[in-house]
């Protein structure tokens, strides 16, 4: 898995989930990676399914019917050490780190799972939080293949 430096972002902060999802597909429409209309189907995908996996950490990615807006795959890396609430005031799910992803075919179903093993560890999660570079996130995340 390739991880693109211009797709990283350290140090992110979000009033809510909804901004920070658009946040990811934005990242992923300015490098070429979808068309804007998969900003829009991120969102929709929230709403249908909570994109938050759990170990403090959510995967932003589009609608099955949204694939035609992917021109090409890409995983952003977006570092929130506030963190955003992907739940409710009554049952939070903090997330400090997300994965905004887009695939093309069902490459963003290998993506999920290699995101997902790596989290598993919420050590791993940690690391990827303090992360003070974006060269360390690289290094962190290709650790594990």
């Amino acid at each position: 898995m390739e991880f693109e430096k211009s797709l990283i972002k350290l140090n992110q902060q979000f009033t809510n989930k909804e901004e920070a999802i658009r946040y990811c597909g934005q990242l992923l429409a300015d490098g070429g990676y979808v068309k804007p209309d998969y900003i829009d189907a991120m969102v929709r995908r929230d709403q249908e399914l909570s994109v938050y996996m759990g170990n403090f950490i959510a995967i932003p990615h589009g609608t099955d019917d949204a694939k035609k807006e992917v021109l090409k795959t890409g995983v952003t890396v977006v570092q929130v050490p506030k963190g955003v609430n992907f739940g409710t005031e009554e049952d939070p799910q903090i997330a400090t780190v997300l994965f905004g992803i887009a695939g093309l075919g069902n490459e963003h179903l290998e993506l999920i799972q290699k995101i997902s093993i790596f989290c598993a560890d919420v050590d791993n999660v940690v690391k990827l939080a303090d992360a003070q570079s974006q060269d360390e996130i690289i290094r962190l995340l290709n650790s594990v293949e």
